[in-house]
This record gives C-alpha cells, structure tokens and sequence, in this order.
C-alpha cells in the first residue's frame, strides 16, 4: 500500500477558495481520518485523492509517483483507488456477487479468479453466503459492507471513504466502525475517512487530519489531537474542550508559567512568552470549597453519565464557558470555584480568528 503525501493542495470552485495550502503525509498502512465541521474542504480533498478533481496548484503522491500535479495527471481509473460512497452506489437489480463482479469481468479477470476474489472478500466483510441476495434485501449496514467488499475485490492501493455511516441509525455505526477496525486491521490496507464525527474519527483512525475553512489545522494521534492541540480551533473541536486566556511568563520545553487571572501555574504546553490559550477539558477541573484558579457562576446543569454535566461561566476574565460533571444539583447562578489540574498552553495566534467559533458543527453549551 501507498504512503500518500499532498503538497500545497490548493483548489477554487469560481471565487471560493475550497482548500488553501494543504500539506499532509499518511503513513503507509494507516488509517486516516479528515475531520471537520461542515465546508471545510474534506470531501474536496477525498475527490482530489481520487482524482475526481484537479488541484489549481499543489502535488498529490503515491509513493514516489506523481498522480496530480503541475506537469502530471493519472486519472481515476488508473490510479487503483477504490472509494465507498455514502450512498452505497450498489447496482439494485444485481445480487450482491453481481455488484462485486462487475468490476472484476471490466478488469479482465477469469471467472476461477473472479469467484475466488468474491469469496475472499465477502469473508472479509462477514458477509459470506449473502451473494445471491439483492441490495433491498439488505440493512443498511450489509449494504456498506457490499459497497466496502466491492473496492477491496479490485485490491486497490487506497480505500477512501466518503461520509460511509451518515445514513445508518447509532446502533449499526457502531457496529460497522468495529467493522471497519477489523476489515482495516486484516487487509493492511491504506483507509483514508472522511467525517464530520470526531467520535467516529477518534474510534477507528490511527491519525486525524482537522481541517477547518479550507485550512489543515493540525494533523496527528487522536491521543495528540486531544491531549496536544496546535490551535485554538483544534482544541475546541476535540473532545469539547475549551479555551481560556492567560500570559505566558516563562517556557521551557514542555513546560510553561503561565498567569491565570490573579494564579500563576505551571503547566504542560509550547508557547512563548506573551498571550496564549490554555486548553482544557472537563478532566482538567475540579471543584473546590474555595481559593480555586478559576471563579465561575453556573450557567445550567444536564444530567447525563450519572452526573450533572454543569456549565459554568467565569467571572474574573473573558473566558469560554467550561463544563465539568458534579455530582449535585445546583441553582443557576452559584457562585462555584475550580482548581485547573492539567490542561495544555499553546501560544496566541491572530487574536479575531482564535476567538471565532469553528464551524456550525462545533458543539455549544
């Protein structure tokens, strides 16, 4: 399988600017994930993998071979990628076998070597005895499955994935989330996820690019994206986390001083001197009787997971609302002190955009 590089991907559909600079390197054998809210330029990015469209400027790479670029263009059909819709594009009066077939009798290959890839595959997707059945005689999830086996039977050097679960109920994502960990894990393939589900992101991929306005914001680990965010923008998309102000008044590699309020803490982080965002998420906090880092007034409480996930608003600085569990109801408006226990310090970048909310699929409280 393939390590797949892009190089300064840059596309305009008439004056809007669809992806601007993307620059980003998978792994061979990984499984990828594009993440972002709605618009942000994932699905652009997938076509241009495929080769569905062409980059304005930039150069997309199998390996060392130049798919798209300045001077090259390998189309779709050559390029041994194989791609799973939202919409399971499944032929409905063929069987199961006959939409796996098709694209093998369009290959060339005999019918001994077209049955025994057919076999192969539909053991992969655990689908075995389901070939002479048709697609409405499927669930949605068999259907994916059709969808998945048919790309894996032409064994191509790239599984891209577009939006695979929008149309299954919460049950049967999981479900084929398990599926395609195992399918991925069996096949050694190269997956390559589009989704605007950081819960599906986080579940199966083995790295998460989140993209945002067209933009890579930051690409790594789901361990990293959580735990390490590069922007604002990241750290409020990943796990729900928010973002405070501080200072920044000392760094030395993973550690910094920073001023919270009228609190000076040491935390883990890589900013330099100067404004910045601490970044945290509702494991970071903690209540306290008083003397806390952190004086907030409670905006509204949901019981959910046994607890009362309880909003709070600071009233010290000019802050994001944090949430955390609490174990009582409270009334609206308690004043309530929080100690911050860990979190992460990045530095502060153009003050308008770190402040903007990311995207209209960006979880409010």
């Amino acid at each position: 399988m393939p390590r797949l590089t892009l190089n300064t991907i840059t596309k305009h559909f008439a004056n809007f600017q669809a992806l601007h600079d993307v620059s980003l390197s998978v792994p061979d054998g990984a499984f990828l994930a594009l993440l972002g809210p709605s618009g942000c330029g994932k699905t652009t990015l997938l076509r241009m993998i495929a080769g569905l469209d062409v980059p304005d400027r930039g150069e997309i790479r199998f390996d060392d071979t130049v798919v798209a670029g300045p001077s090259a263009f390998i189309p779709p059909e050559q390029r041994e990628v194989g791609m799973v819709f939202q919409s399971y594009a499944l032929w409905p009066t063929m069987t199961v076998r006959g939409n796996i077939e098709f694209g093998l009798k369009v290959a060339g290959l005999s019918s001994r070597e077209r049955n025994a890839r057919i076999e192969e595959v539909l053991e992969v997707v655990g689908l075995r005895g389901f070939g002479s059945r048709r697609p409405h005689e499927l669930s949605g999830g068999q259907r994916q499955r059709v969808a998945l086996a048919r790309s894996l039977a032409m064994r191509p050097k790239l599984i891209l994935l577009d939006e695979p679960l929008a149309n299954l109920d919460a049950h049967l994502r999981e479900t084929m989330l398990a599926e395609f960990r195992r399918i991925h894990s069996l096949t050694g393939a190269t997956f390559v996820f589009v989704t605007h589900d950081q819960d599906e992101a986080m579940a199966v991929a083995t790295h998460v690019a989140v993209m945002d306005r067209g933009k890579l914001e930051q690409m790594g680990t789901p361990e990293d994206l959580y735990l390490r965010p590069a922007t604002p923008m990241v750290a409020r998309f990943i796990g729900r986390g928010r973002t405070l102000p501080v200072n920044v008044l000392r760094s030395q590699g993973d550690r910094v001083v920073v001023q919270l309020g009228g609190h000076v803490l040491e935390l883990p982080g890589q900013a330099r001197v100067g404004r910045g965002w601490l970044c945290i998420h509702a494991s970071d906090l903690s209540r306290v009787a008083e003397g806390g880092h952190l004086k907030t007034e409670l905006a509204g409480q949901v019981f959910q997971n046994g607890a009362w996930l309880s909003h709070c608003v600071p009233t010290e600085i000019d802050g994001d609302i944090v949430s955390l569990p609490l174990k009582d109801r409270i009334a609206p408006g308690t004043p309530i002190d929080l100690v911050v226990n860990s979190g992460w310090v990045i530095g502060h970048a153009d003050k308008e955009s770190a402040l903007m909310p990311a995207g209209e699929n960006v979880e409010s409280v």
